[in-house]
């Protein structure tokens, strides 16, 4: 199967059918485990809770990271605030997935800056550090959480065949297409042009052409 265009099909149009994409350092299978091990949650397998978890803090970081860099670049733009209103609903949705399906909320302390996940928790401080030092460098650190939440949502798709879980990672889809289109467009106010950082090329195109806009 030849997966890039089916990639990128699936970025610009419904999300019903799983992704062949693989998120590397994002929601990943466990070696020794299947599709049918199941998790402690009484219908979900471990890679579907395990993918829910990490989704539920991955949305948190993104909230959290805008929240932070709107205090440094607050008075120049208003995306990072405007999307991180976005974004605590996208964290508010994945929790609401957990209770459903009884998975347990790696959210113990909602805390800015603070994650159950030690990579998140890294990749946090990594990135509020990049972003501080100007401008730029913080928008391009928003679009670079998009990119890569859209391939980590790709990868949790192509792991679950539950609706509820799919058209909620659907949404999510969406919504980072849209910020991504938002970033990138103060990004290249400034006289700059975008380049991709974790999705390829081709398919960021598509998504900055795609005029839809989804919060």
């Amino acid at each position: 199967m030849n997966t890039k265009p089916f990639i990128a099909a699936t970025l610009i149009g419904s999300l019903f059918f799983g992704s062949t994409v693989m998120a590397a350092g994002g929601p990943r299978k466990d070696s020794g485990t299947t599709d049918l091990t199941t998790s402690t949650s009484t219908s979900l397998t471990t890679i579907e809770t395990s993918d829910l978890q990490y989704m539920r803090e991955e949305e948190k970081l993104a909230r959290d990271v805008y929240l932070t860099l709107d205090q440094s670049w607050g008075q120049q733009t208003q995306v990072f605030a405007k999307i991180a209103l976005s974004e605590e609903s996208h964290t508010s949705t994945v929790d609401y997935l957990l209770d459903k399906f009884d998975v347990e909320d790696p959210v113990i302390n909602d805390t800015i800056g603070v994650f159950t996940n030690e990579e998140l928790q890294a990749l946090y401080n990594d990135l509020v550090a990049k972003g501080k030092n100007s401008l730029i460098d913080g928008l391009l650190v928003g679009a670079l959480i998009e990119e890569k939440d859209m391939r980590d949502i790709l990868a949790a798709i192509d792991q679950t065949d539950e609706r509820a879980i799919i058209l909620a990672y659907s949404n999510l889809l969406d919504g980072s297409k849209s910020h991504l289109r938002a970033f990138v467009e103060v990004i290249e106010a400034q006289g700059l042009e975008y380049e991709a950082q974790v999705l390829d090329s081709e398919e960021v195109e598509l998504i900055l052409e795609d005029e839809s806009e989804v919060e």
